[in-house]
């Protein structure tokens, strides 16, 4: 948590510059609606929750267009899974009601939902098979790698402007970039960039499936691209590098030696008996067992996406939340988001299951806040647990917060 308040920075992409021409209104793009309507009609999936088994079924047909090698498939750009999306904050009073909080500026995690959608129509335009409507390729998130915000505020009632294209692509997987602006005085300024990774599955969603390569043109989507293999290798080494895998390094057992030192209770009687399980809480602190918060969700069909499970979207808005909720009640004051990072969907979540949610905050410095939100779902039959997501939240509050202390090694 410490490395990643590090490496909070926000690079405006050379691509999302070299690709978007005009500044001003676009009238003509798309909306958010369409880009939804057009996700279902690109998987084939029905608008009826009872038919929906039926439609699945139906998919299964689209076996035979899948590519039995990558080489198969034709090359793409990265100008060819362009698009440009707008959400009409400004110009559609109508939709604002859904995006606004109490502090009239726009619930962030409706942005999410947005992103999670967009970047699926992005990876469904750089898979698109001539002439066929239909795609056989069910495209899921895998993960988010990175949002960076450079605003605090996002205005409700400003129209706001989705830019992204696929960024790198493995065998079966692709990187997504995607840039949110925000129009003032006839001129969109960035609010936000995001990094998303989708696989492809094949139509039922059980195995992978390949998509089509990517070739850079220039040496600035070369660098990119190249960006987007280094990101994959950081994600592996990463995964590797877990406590119960690997011990801390050096530097990690100094902190957590610091740690432990800044709470063990000297003045107890005599020399010599300081005891390991008496421990102090240091001036200005909590420890990290009271700064929790709990939430449960019931996952209902409003919530499916195109495949029938729970859309990835609305598990980043509810754990959004929730881990906005967390930093509120820890700081005492309105916390902003400045990060979101390494969000992993581990496991899809069915509908009709129990969603649990926990809100812990991990790290603090002056006036940031890192919060961690666990997800796992709950089989009332089975009554096993589940772990399907773990998201991590960097916020700022209005002004510093006490430092949160561990009190075991865990």
């Amino acid at each position: 948590s410490i490395y990643r308040l590090c490496i909070m920075r926000k690079l405006p992409s050379v691509l999302a510059r070299t690709l978007t021409s005009g500044t001003s209104a676009s009238p003509g793009l798309p909306d958010m609606s369409k880009v939804r309507s057009e996700l279902r009609d690109i998987v084939g999936a029905s608008t009826n929750w009872r038919d929906h088994v039926q439609a699945m079924q139906e998919r299964k047909a689209l076996h035979t267009l899948l590519a039995k090698r990558q080489e198969d498939l034709p090359p793409r750009r990265m100008k060819d899974s362009y698009l440009e999306v707008i959400l009409p904050l400004g110009s559609q009073p109508e939709i604002r009601e859904k995006y606004l909080n109490v502090h009239n500026s726009v619930r962030f995690g409706r942005i999410l939902e947005d992103l999670d959608s967009l970047g699926v129509l992005i990876c469904y335009t750089h898979t698109k098979q001539e002439m066929q409507q239909r795609s056989p390729l069910s495209i899921v998130t895998a993960l988010v790698d990175k949002i960076n915000l450079c605003q605090k505020i996002i205005h409700p009632d400003c129209d706001i402007k989705f830019t992204g294209n696929v960024s790198w692509v493995g065998k079966t997987s692709m990187e997504v970039k995607m840039h949110m602006l925000q129009l003032h005085d006839g001129d969109y300024s960035p609010v936000l960039d995001a990094t998303f990774v989708m696989v492809a599955r094949d139509p039922e969603n059980k195995r992978p499936a390949f998509v089509n390569p990517l070739i850079p043109e220039s040496p600035e989507e070369e660098e990119i691209f190249k960006q987007g293999e280094m990101n994959k290798l950081k994600r592996i080494e990463f995964s590797t590098a877990s406590l119960l895998k690997m011990a801390p390094t050096a530097e990690e057992r100094n902190i957590v030696h610091d740690i432990f030192l800044n709470t063990l209770d000297t003045r107890q009687e005599g020399e010599g008996t300081v005891s390991f399980r008496s421990r102090k809480l240091p001036p200005n602190s909590v420890w990290m067992e009271d700064a929790k918060l709990k939430g449960l969700q019931i996952c209902h069909p409003e919530e499916r996406n195109i495949f029938n499970r729970i859309f990835g979207g609305f598990l980043m808005r509810k754990a959004f939340e929730l881990g906005w909720a967390t930093a509120c009640s820890y700081g005492g004051s309105r916390p902003f988001i400045v990060s979101v990072d390494d969000i992993m969907f581990q496991k899809p979540v069915e509908v009709g299951s129990l969603l649990l949610l926990s809100g812990q905050v991990c790290y603090t410095e002056k006036k940031y806040i890192q919060v961690r939100v666990h997800s796992e779902v709950y089989n009332a039959n089975t009554r096993e647990h589940h772990t399907t997501n773990i998201f991590h939240f960097t916020f700022v509050s209005e002004n510093e917060v006490p430092q949160v202390v561990p009190k075991t090694y865990g």
